[in-house]
């Protein structure tokens, strides 16, 4: 029973990497299936039960990522989030021209993303696209460096499942995990804006002052500069109270009330914003617990042990880049980060086995395929596929083709970052 229980399990597994069913229903469904063909009880005393399995995905994560949510919810309805991402358009076309803008539009897009748990560089590149294009940025690489927002809102954010779910099986908070996937995703954005700067120069495009003042004027920030300093200073005290330790979900809160204060916003009120923030919790809650229930089945039928017996002699030789490896190729079949944790979980949990770093097996786990699932096409969901619509005359093959080097060279930043911390 126990091996028709493995084979439930496998096949659940490549149903989710083919992406045929419905991703999260199918972890949850298959993975009840085995623990129960495996002879596990719903419930009762036994040591592991379909109910234990179950307990075990309701991981504090879950807590803080109500906490992050809280905070985003009251700071897109005061305007705060709006006048950070407007700064930051501004900042990058006055600082790089059209590829400043274009890198700063990604970006936006990627603070957004990693956020609200729904990157879209499209919302962006709708304005910052066409003015790139002005300044004489060609329009598929204008489309490519955009869309490389998405790995931003997928490795440096705080709601994507497949990153919630290794920091609950590698048993780390937030905090350095985002800081590293931050530093890894602007690489690829500053690697694909030095490669823009670089055409500037051997094409010699020269504008008058007066045509791109033109241009930059559309891009003016409606708000002024207290309100942008009103407005980074309580995100700046989330990420500095959960960098050094303190409860995410508390810290949310107080960020929160600081907005109230600063937007002149009732309390009753600012609980209101923050309530409709905390909706979105919903599809990275459901996946996380489909996601840590399944890696769970998959441990107590057998499967981590057959699958570290035919690993261990790369993994004896290094663990956390052999993860990083299996990570990066999981993150190329899929072309999907969410998909991608069928593979990335199990094999946390036997790399967390070997004397490794949590953190440095969790970045090599959650970045890998963060980046690499862009490679093949853009991304099939909410990336370069719907931002070639916004930015005129740009084609998704060529645009893509453009963003390649670039996410190679994010993968190499990662693996050295990996390796350090290890």
């Amino acid at each position: 029973m126990m091996l028709i229980a493995q084979l439930i399990m496998l096949a659940t597994l490549i149903l989710m990497i083919t992406g045929k069913t419905p991703l999260y229903m199918t972890a949850i469904i298959g993975s009840t299936l085995a623990a129960i063909t495996a002879g596990f009880p719903l419930s009762g005393e036994e040591d592991v039960t379909v109910l234990n399995l179950v307990n075990e995905s309701l991981h504090p994560v879950i807590a803080d990522m109500a906490g992050v949510l809280l905070f985003i919810g009251v700071m897109e309805k005061t305007g705060f989030l709006d006048a950070i991402i407007r700064k930051i358009i501004l900042i990058g076309s006055k600082i790089g021209g059209g590829p400043g803008i274009a890198s700063a539009g990604s970006t936006a897009a990627g603070v957004i993303g990693g956020l609200t748990g729904f990157t879209q560089p499209a919302i962006t590149a709708v304005i910052t696209g066409p003015a790139a294009i002005k300044l004489g940025v060609n329009p598929n690489k204008v489309a490519g460096i955009q869309a490389h927002a998405g790995h931003l809102g997928n490795f440096g954010g705080f709601t994507h499942p497949t990153l919630l779910a290794v920091i609950a099986t590698a048993g780390i908070t937030f905090g350095w995990i985002n800081l590293i996937g931050a530093f890894v995703a602007m690489s690829i954005i500053g690697i694909s804006y030095l490669r823009l700067k670089r055409d500037e120069k051997s094409n010699d495009i020269k504008l008058t002052d007066q045509e791109v003042n033109d241009i930059l004027n559309d891009l003016q920030d409606a708000d002024n500069e207290r309100s942008f300093i009103l407005a980074i200073i309580p995100f700046i005290v989330l990420v500095a109270g959960f960098s050094v330790g303190y409860p995410v979900f508390i810290v949310g809160v107080a960020a929160s009330i600081l907005v109230a204060i600063f937007a002149k916003v009732s309390l009753r009120k600012a609980e209101e914003m923050m309530l409709e923030g905390v909706k979105r919790v919903a599809v990275p809650l459901i996946a996380t617990l489909g996601f840590l229930f399944m890696s769970s089945v998959i441990q107590n039928i057998g499967i981590v042990d057959i699958m570290a017996s035919w690993f261990d002699p790369l993994l004896a030789f290094s663990p956390v880049l052999v993860m990083l490896a299996v990570s990066a190729l999981a993150g190329l079949v899929t072309q999907s980060n969410a998909a991608s944790a069928a593979i990335v979980i199990p094999f946390l949990t036997i790399v967390l086995e070997y004397d490794v770093t949590p953190l440095a097996a969790a970045a090599a786990g959650a970045g890998g395929c963060a980046i690499m699932q862009y490679y093949l096409t853009g991304g099939p969901v909410a990336a370069l596929a719907t931002t070639i619509p916004v930015v005129p005359n740009s084609e998704l093959k060529l645009a893509n083709k453009f963003q390649r080097p670039s996410i190679l060279g994010g993968l190499a930043v990662l693996f050295f970052v990996v390796l350090f911390i290890s």
